[in-house]
């Protein structure tokens, strides 16, 4: 069965860091752009980083980059997002996913469970 179960998040002060995992069941990483995803109350889902295939090399948003970072660990078929230096416009569920495209949900097949991550200020 092909599942994507995620982990890590919370709540965290301005500033803070906390990493987000996502083991991978089923289907591997090969042949996949393995992204992540946010949505805030109220909001639509967007794009926050991907591992694109078949390149490998990480994309992220404007709004995260030099501060969230995109790595997997193929051996474990674990993505994670490390997420540094967070802000309270970051507040969201978080979601990983896995599919063909990189910055729409909609090429994404499979996704997490959510988790949510809470920034105070």
């Amino acid at each position: 069965q092909d599942k994507l179960v995620q982990s890590g998040g919370g709540l965290v002060q301005a500033g803070g860091s906390l990493r987000l995992s996502c083991a991978a069941s089923g289907r591997t990483f090969s042949h996949y752009t393995m992204g992540w995803f946010r949505q805030a109350l109220g909001k639509e889902r967007e794009f926050v980083a991907a591992i694109r295939w078949p390149d490998g090399r990480p994309q992220y948003a404007d709004s995260v980059k030099g501060r969230f970072t995109v790595s997997k660990d193929e051996a474990k078929n674990t993505l994670y997002l490390q997420m540094n230096s967070l802000k309270p416009e970051d507040t969201a569920v978080y979601y990983c996913a896995r599919g063909v495209g990189v910055e729409i949900p909609q090429a994404y097949d499979d996704w997490g469970q959510g988790t949510q991550v809470t920034v105070s200020s």
